[in-house]
């Protein structure tokens, strides 16, 4: 909640490369820490590098890679471009799924790590800056007098983004939409497989077989169909569309009758994933060049802050209705009320009126040669 923002606006300060380098390179140690060696007290110095690492980079980095993306991409194409992006996280889902099943164990984590440093030495490279940096004063003071500085332009860069949302009758709406969707879709994912497991035994083949209909759907759904019916309908159209059918997901699934209907529900699912890129579209329409980076990070941190109130009413509802002490016969009655969550935030979105900033390109720069930094 508090990390997401703040990298926001130093994407729009100090460059979206600086900080999609600092982002992806600290996904790196917690797995080196599991290469090394897997004994029980470097597994739990994994798990503190790596809830470290999320902290830094869990969101940060697609909401810095859509602010990249809105620099350089025109505004008719963003929504396509943002679904590439989305669609190709997919892909690579997919692509980490099946080389996990072929590659022996004592490998897996070796390997990780050499896909995972392609990323940061990739983007030193061949990966160009596309915000101009005003040029850096020399200034002596007191430590304590430099501490105070940057926690005032902190506070002042955090209350101008959120004067930016809030100023936008479209990024206030589409934050409440975030906020609410969030909500549902969080607590589902967080409860699913525990729900499925209790109620219809499921067990690893099953979460595999759901999860790879899901991402091979979602690859078509984000690459192929969004960037055709885009240019028709819009991003409104198809944000309203998706939300439709996570109601239905939710529904599906919390009524389920039978094992096979989870399966079904999946398809529902493969609509869903639109949800993220025409959210990015209609964000970074909305946004000047300037203020990319500050308001996709601070509805990141309204989603963030839905994120964490989600589990904390889920988890406990859950075990509710799936014990013998229930209320009445509804196993997934949780997911039933995470719905409602869903249904305000295709309400949100039927009145929203989103809106574009003309002046998008005026303080983005020309790229520079390849290979500079």
């Amino acid at each position: 909640m508090a990390i997401l923002p703040l990298l926001g606006q130093l994407a729009d300060e100090h460059g979206r490369k600086p900080m999609l380098l600092l982002t992806t390179s600290t996904s790196i140690f917690p797995f080196a820490i599991l290469a090394w060696n897997r004994s029980k007290g470097f597994v739990y110095a994994y798990y503190v590098l790596r809830t470290i690492s999320y902290i830094l980079s869990q969101g940060s980095i697609f909401c810095i890679a859509v602010a990249y993306a809105a620099d350089v991409v025109d505004d008719g194409k963003r929504a396509a471009a943002f679904s590439w992006i989305t669609g190709l996280s997919s892909a690579s889902h997919v692509l980490g799924n099946l080389l996990a099943l072929c590659l022996p164990e004592k490998y897996i984590f070796v390997v990780s790590i050499a896909l995972l440093i392609i990323c940061p030495v990739y983007m030193q490279f061949f990966l160009v800056e596309t915000v101009k940096l005003a040029p850096v004063r020399n200034q002596d003071s007191a430590c304590l007098s430099k501490m105070i500085k940057v926690l005032h332009k902190r506070y002042k860069s955090m209350r101008d983004a959120a004067t930016i949302v809030f100023s936008s009758p479209t990024l206030r709406g589409i934050s409440l939409v975030s906020f609410f969707y969030e909500l549902g879709t969080s607590g589902i994912t967080y409860v699913l497989w525990y729900y499925l497991k209790a109620a219809f035994g499921y067990g690893k083949n099953q979460f595999s077989e759901i999860l790879m209909m899901v991402e091979i759907g979602s690859i078509v759904s984000q690459m192929l169909v969004l960037p055709l019916i885009n240019p028709l309908v819009g991003e409104k159209i198809i944000l309203c569309i998706a939300l439709l059918a996570s109601i239905a997901y939710a529904l599906f699934n919390g009524l389920a009758w039978a094992s096979w209907v989870p399966y079904m529900s999946a398809f529902f699912k493969v609509v869903v994933v639109l949800v993220t890129p025409s959210t990015y579209a209609i964000i970074s329409k909305a946004s000047s060049s300037t203020n990319q980076g500050k308001a996709q990070g601070f509805i990141a941190g309204v989603e963030s802050i839905a994120s964490l109130l989600s589990p904390l009413v889920m988890s406990p509802l859950t075990s509710w209705f799936l014990s013998d002490s229930a209320p009445f016969n509804c196993k997934g009655f949780s997911l039933v009320c995470a719905s409602i969550s869903m249904v305000i935030a295709l309400c949100c979105a039927c009145i929203l009126k989103p809106e574009a900033i003309s002046s998008h390109h005026s303080e983005v720069i020309e790229a520079p040669l390849l290979g500079d930094s």
